[in-house]
């Protein structure tokens, strides 16, 4: 493969029926723009990984496999390590986020005077009542005690630098505060109106209640990192 400007995270777990319709569209998406895509299957139980094959036959595909399921956070890690591309874009496995925003994404973050990350922003969520309300909940709290400049920290869709990610500290259920982590790291965070999708294929692997069960905890961790982190300014000697 060429080399990429951009690299496409996807983790995905038990997602086969939306692993061909979800590449066709990134490659509609990113045609003319160098770039691979990097499925991380945590763990499947079903035909991911044939899905996964027949993809890469026929499309910049590379994809890695846990052994056992450890999470969206771990497989986000694990793409984000093995890509190749200068630019990461990050989408959910399920179909519900739109590849044809990723241009937009993109464009606004290499057009940026320093690092930055661009997290999307589902103003017209389609989910289900219960999913929306408790993260209208979960998005309010957050923002007050982590001030990180954005409305929907939980949309699976942002664009940001490799190298920005990886001086991130790693731990599980991370990939929901990537905003707060950036400002920690001295990036700029910046949101994007995205479009955004119901699953149309496939079931969720992730409940309400898996979710509030370990935000506080999350929210306590995040922020002691926030207030424990000091960036050095470098200076001529």
């Amino acid at each position: 493969m060429p080399e990429p400007l951009v690299s496409v995270v996807i983790p995905a777990r038990n997602e086969a029926p939306n692993i061909l319709p979800l590449v066709a569209e990134i490659e509609a998406a990113l045609a003319g723009t160098p770039h691979e895509v990097v499925f991380v299957d945590d763990g499947s139980t079903d035909d991911t990984p044939a899905r996964l094959r027949e993809a890469a036959a026929t499309a910049p595909v590379r994809h890695l496999r846990h052994r056992a399921a450890c999470g969206q956070s771990a497989a986000v890690a694990t793409g984000v390590r093995a890509a190749r591309g200068a630019w990461i874009a990050t989408l959910d496995g399920d179909g519900q986020n739109d590849p044809a925003d990723i241009p937009r994404l993109l464009a606004r973050a290499m057009a940026a005077p320093g690092p930055v990350l661009v997290a999307g922003h589902r103003v017209n969520r389609r989910d289900t009542w219960t999913k929306r309300a408790s993260s209208r909940v979960a998005n309010r709290v957050r923002a007050r005690l982590l001030r990180d400049s954005t409305p929907d920290s939980g949309c699976g869709l942002k664009v940001f630098p490799r190298a920005l990610f990886l001086d991130f500290p790693r731990f599980d259920h991370m990939h929901r505060y990537l905003p707060a982590l950036a400002i920690r790291a001295g990036a700029e965070v910046v949101s994007e109106p995205v479009n955004h999708r119901p699953r149309v294929r496939g079931a969720s692997n992730y409940g309400t209640l898996d979710r509030l069960a370990v935000a506080f905890l999350d929210l306590v961790g995040v922020a002691w990192l926030q207030r424990r982190g000091r960036r050095p300014e470098l200076e001529e000697p």
